[in-house]
């Protein structure tokens, strides 16, 4: 009795082992739609296309299942446009977009992901349908210079229009629709450039009755209920190109400030021409004011400047189009430079030698400047001694030069170069340069003890350059490594005190910083030049910054905490504390981390435990939250038919969910169930103790009652252990008329998108496709296929394989059902008696090169041994059948549906209607009738065999 007792625990463990590994699965995932499709197809052996009407609300939803729940993720890559998805990426099952545009369409990604196997992912391709109304353009086939379109002209009217799909044109005279070949006078024809997006009327030699009206019809066939549209042009013996004129002065050169008025005029132009401005080919800035064709700029600014275009359109021949430039007076602050005399060797100003000053202004119009030199407040005039030049081809235009030859000491004093525009109205521009015997070239030196320059991260620091020299350049500061740029980003920074101050000095400023004296506002010299070292200390960055670690009583485990760098790095201590006490204290070696272990813990070792690590800059700091509450629970959410119904005004619910890293804690002795109806603030709770350890994937069960139809509920679940309260989960359940209800009968036409849960083997060769018999393309595998559904519609839905190319003879394609539990179950999942259903389902076998249809039972546990029910082979004429079949299932099951290509393209097979009743099958079609008996699993028995010699062997 011993052996036979201990064979039975074994035997049970073995199969709680199957059923718990079997819970967790990786994703799989659907895309079905819930929004305003025009179509939804399955392009031939690539993807599924949902048609949409632009301004129409999308709606995509990703069916997934896999335990645990997997996380959703929806992706889109460019279509026929070239923008990207407003957002990156929506994390959630629904995807919506309300008042879709053009732009939208394109390819969508549906990812599911849960940390088990490869990510699923599913595509359907978004068509955005759409019409925009039609242009018609008008040339003739020789010049237009006379304007008008004479006789013995030939004239083509394009008639073009942005659509999805590609546009179909038709023309009309008058009432009369124009067709090639009806009219001798008349071609119409698609440019081949153009691949169809325009339709050309070609009116040869023109005639009397050709000046008449013409009507554009632009239509996509209706598709998406979007209707037709057309646009009239009028041709006449007046039709001609747009010309026009400008009422202004060219250029126009205002001050600042002024209003300024385009005036623009059509003088020819039949239809009326449409006027618009624009400016260097940009649009016109705001505060400018349009009236037909005049256009008004008050009060005008120097960036308003520019060249503006009047154009002028009507579609007959090319657009008219007449500039006119802007000019905005203005003088802009100038520099000066002082040149020692360039033919010695020496940088500075002496008695007797050349000295020339430099002054620059930039001017608009640069005509119109006008320069004049003072020396200490009076007009300085060229002389042999004292040379002005204002066109010195060696400097750039708008410069001026004062030569001083012969440099003598009544020659000191301030000179004033004067920049000023011929016809005044704008401020004048001076600048002062003073020449002494004080006037010396710039010398650059960095002050004793601010170099290098040691600082803390976070803190604000001066570079400093102190210059010398009358008069003081603007000094430039720059990385030594010149492509590095400085801290405000700029490769460049001016100081005009020497000074660079950097705020918030972080890690990455550290390095050198090169002060450099300007030629501007200075000597015209080499410049001079100095170095400053910057180095930033900060504190030690560790890792891991925080961690949780989830630990029962007594168990060991092992804080680690690393540095990963610090400046200094030499001298690091460290301290292990736990909350405020100190657990031990030391300093770092040749390592670079540093551990602390646990031997047993206990109550009081549960809490914060921090590792700090110092450095002269300050302290990084790891943390570690030790505690003992137990993971939350990751509810199931793959129960086939969760939900039933009790009575007429309430429902049930089976509840189910698997313990996350139960093992990781102590051990969960209840879990506290919370429940309240969504949108109310009450709620009802109970605890669900637990009768010993929960196994990993462990598949725990709790059947919620008496719930209010149609409420939804909000349900929390709470694990508990001697620590106390784990983390929760939440979800929500909502009522549904129950489908299958205890499994006592389940029906599916495949009318819904989501086929009822049924789902496509990934393993097989190719898919079964859902279809209609309104929507299927019988062109192209005529002779094969159902004409309508099992009921006769051909508007309702069914399933087939196609077995058109690229299919080859003898590949497979298998549909699997959801998955049934069978009830009452076992602790560990197994079945009392094995109980009885009858499987049933219409099939159609109809073409000269049928394959075969066979039917398999699938059960948990019995990997890789589908056990077959029904098998047929062959044409069975154009006309629905029913196949009907025993079935015994001693463990939770699917049943399988494989199709198999025969050797042509003529051996479409199709399904429908599949049903499952509780009970023995009830008039049975003839010779169409097969029995399972309940499987003897062999596979089992040699497993307790195994068992038994090893049980004997342990007794002995």
């Amino acid at each position: 009795m011993g052996l036979v007792f201990g064979l039975l625990w074994l035997f049970n463990i073995f199969l709680e082992g199957i059923h718990c590994q079997g819970v967790y699965a990786p994703p799989t995932v659907r895309i079905i739609h819930s929004g305003h499709a025009c179509n939804i197809e399955e392009e031939r052996y690539t993807e599924r296309v949902y048609t949409i009407r632009e301004g129409e609300t999308l709606e995509l939803a990703c069916l997934v299942s896999g335990h645990p729940r997997p996380q959703i993720r929806w992706t889109k890559t460019a279509g026929s446009a070239s923008d990207r998805f407003q957002d990156s990426s929506v994390f959630n099952e629904t995807l919506r977009i309300i008042r879709i545009q053009r732009h939208q369409g394109g390819r969508y990604y549906c990812k599911a992901e849960n940390g088990l196997g490869s990510p699923a992912i599913k595509s359907i391709r978004v068509d955005v349908y759409y019409l925009d109304d039609p242009i018609v353009t008008v040339h003739q086939s020789i010049g237009e210079a006379k304007e008008q379109f004479y006789y013995e002209r030939t004239v083509f009217l394009r008639c073009m229009a942005n659509s999805n799909p590609p546009v179909h044109y038709s023309w009309r005279r008058g009432k009369e629709f124009l067709s090639q070949g009806s009219d001798k006078g008349v071609e119409i024809y698609e440019p081949f450039f153009t691949q169809g997006e325009t339709k050309i009327l070609k009116l040869k030699n023109l005639r009397p009755q050709d000046y008449a009206n013409y009507s554009c019809i632009a239509s996509v066939r209706n598709v998406c209920g979007i209707p037709e549209k057309n646009v009239l042009f009028k041709l006449s013996n007046k039709t001609a190109s747009p010309t026009i004129k400008l009422l202004v002065e060219e250029p126009i050169v205002v001050n600042p400030g002024q209003s300024v008025t385009l005036v623009c005029v059509t003088s020819g132009g039949e239809p009326t021409p449409t006027l618009t401005w624009v400016r260097n080919t940009d649009e016109l800035s705001k505060k400018s004011r349009l009236n037909g064709g005049t256009l008004t700029l008050p009060a005008i600014s120097m960036e308003e400047a520019g060249v503006y275009s009047c154009v002028a359109s009507n579609n007959v021949g090319n657009p008219a189009k007449k500039s006119t430039a802007i000019v905005v007076r203005g003088l802009k602050k100038g520099r000066f430079w002082i040149t020692p005399d360039p033919y010695h060797n020496d940088d500075n100003i002496q008695i007797g030698r050349e000295v020339k000053i430099s002054c620059q202004v930039e001017a608009t119009p640069p005509e119109e400047l006008l320069f004049s030199w003072l020396k200490n407040g009076r007009p300085l005039r060229s002389s042999e001694r004292m040379v002005i030049t204002h066109t010195d081809p060696d400097v750039q235009p708008g410069t001026t030069n004062l030569d001083i030859i012969d440099l003598k000491f009544t020659d000191f004093g301030t000179y004033t170069c004067v920049a000023a525009l011929k016809n005044g109205g704008i401020p004048e521009v001076s600048i002062d340069v003073n020449i002494s015997s004080t006037t010396v070239p710039p010398e650059l030196t960095v002050p004793r003890g601010k170099s290098p320059m040691v600082v803390q991260e976070g803190d604000t620091v001066d570079l400093q350059c102190l210059v010398s020299g009358k008069p003081k350049p603007i000094i430039l500061w720059s990385r030594a490594d010149k492509e590095v740029p400085m801290p405000d980003g700029s490769l460049q920074t001016e100081s005009y005190d020497g000074v660079l101050r950097i705020v918030n000095v972080s890690r990455e400023m550290t390095g050198t910083y090169r002060c450099a004296t300007s030629q501007y506002n200075g000597f015209n010299v080499k410049p001079r030049e100095a170095l400053v070292e910057l180095t930033v200390q900060y504190p030690p960055v560790v890792e891991p910054v925080f961690t949780e670690i989830r630990q029962g009583l007594g168990r060991a485990f092992t804080l680690n905490c690393r540095v990963l760098r610090a400046h200094p790095s030499k001298v690091l201590k460290y301290e292990w504390k736990l909350g405020t006490r100190l657990l031990t204290m030391g300093q770092f070696d040749q390592r670079d981390e540093t551990d602390y272990n646990v031997r047993a813990l206990n109550r009081e070792g549960y809490g914060e435990y921090t590792c700090e690590v110092t450095n002269e800059a300050g302290v990084g700091a790891c943390r570690f939250l030790v505690t003992g509450r137990a993971y939350a629970p990751e509810f199931y959410y793959d129960t086939y038919s969760a939900l039933w119904q009790n009575r007429p005004r309430v429902y049930g619910f089976k509840l189910q969910w698997t313990q996350q890293n139960p093992l990781s804690v102590d051990r969960i002795v209840a879990y506290r169930l919370g429940m309240k109806q969504t949108g109310q603030s009450r709620w009802w709770e109970q605890e669900i103790p637990m009768e010993g350890a929960i196994a990993k994937g462990e598949l725990i069960t709790h059947n919620l009652t008496e719930l209010i139809k149609p409420e939804a509920y909000l349900v929390r679940l709470t694990p508990i252990t001697r620590f106390g309260e784990g983390d929760s989960t939440d979800r929500i359940i909502r009522y549904s008329a129950p489908v299958n209800p205890h499994l006592r009968e389940f029906q599916c036409s495949f009318e819904d998108e989501a086929v009822c849960m049924f789902t496509q083997d990934k393993t097989d060769d190719f898919d079964w496709t859902r279809h209609s018999a309104a929507t299927r393309d019988t062109k192209y595998t005529p002779n094969t296929g159902p004409s309508s559904d099992r009921a006769g519609s051909k508007q309702s839905f069914y399933m087939y394989i196609e077995t058109s190319r690229p299919r080859l003879e003898g590949e497979k394609a298998r549909l699997l059902t959801p998955t049934f539990n069978v009830a009452p179950k076992s602790p560990y999942g197994t079945v009392t008696a094995a109980p009885t259903y009858c499987f049933g389902f219409y099939y159609h076998m109809y073409g000269k090169h049928i394959g075969a249809l066979n039917a398999y039972l699938r059960q948990k546990g019995h990997s890789g041994s589908d056990s077959s029910l029904w098998n047929l082979v062959g044409n069975q004429g154009d006309r629905w059948k029913q196949a009907k079949v025993n079935i015994h299932p001693i463990a939770s099951f699917q049943l399988v549906l494989e199709g198999i290509r025969g050797p042509g393209i003529e051996g479409d097979i199709a399904i429908d209607d599949v049903t499952i009743e509780e009970g023995e099958c009830k008039d049975p079609p003839p010779n169409n009738l097969r029995s399972l008996s309940p499987p003897t699993t062999p596979h089992i028995w040699q497993f307790l065999v195994t068992l038994t010699l090893v049980f004997v062997g342990l007794q002995r």
